[in-house]
């Protein structure tokens, strides 16, 4: 499983003295990133794709608090991937010094064309580099309908609200 280590900082924390939603978020991202990073989806080959990442949703499940003086691992774990490499979910479960499960959070993605600003598949090279990562037990092949299986749709304002 891969896992990365965080010190849990001063400005991590919120006004009730404990982890920050959006350092839980942060952190996250940065756990990921890393995997990234060490597994050929550096800069120069998302230049070379043309292509980033986008969030779809982060749902996040806090079981205890977290309060700063002793790390706190952030794991990921690959939940699902579309048959193209388009969608993507990860897992991620949050650790304390003792090793008990604090927090998770299932998130969805995928991957847009910068120039198109449309979704599209992974290169092959990428894919294989993304499907090595560790999978859940309940790991999912995604498809286009899955990306929308929460039923969230966009709500317009009236000209007369704005």
């Amino acid at each position: 499983m891969y896992l990365k280590e965080f010190e849990v900082r001063w400005n991590d924390i919120d006004a009730n003295r404990h982890l920050a939603n959006s350092a839980y978020i942060n952190y996250m991202s940065h756990t990921r990133l890393s995997f990234m990073l060490e597994n050929g989806f550096g800069q120069a080959k998302m230049v070379e794709h043309n292509i980033g990442p986008v969030v779809f949703y982060e749902h996040m499940f806090y079981f205890k608090e977290v309060f700063p003086g002793n790390p706190l691992r952030v794991s990921l774990q690959l939940r699902g991937l579309s048959e193209d490499g388009r969608y993507f979910s990860f897992q991620h479960n949050f650790y304390d010094h003792k090793g008990r499960n604090v927090a998770r959070c299932e998130m969805m993605g995928g991957w847009i064309d910068l120039s198109k600003r449309g979704l599209r598949g992974l290169p092959e090279e990428l894919y294989n580099n993304l499907n090595k990562l560790d999978r859940t037990d309940d790991f999912y092949v995604i498809t286009k309908e899955h990306t929308r299986r929460h039923g969230e749709v966009p709500q317009h304002l009236d000209a007369d609200q704005y």
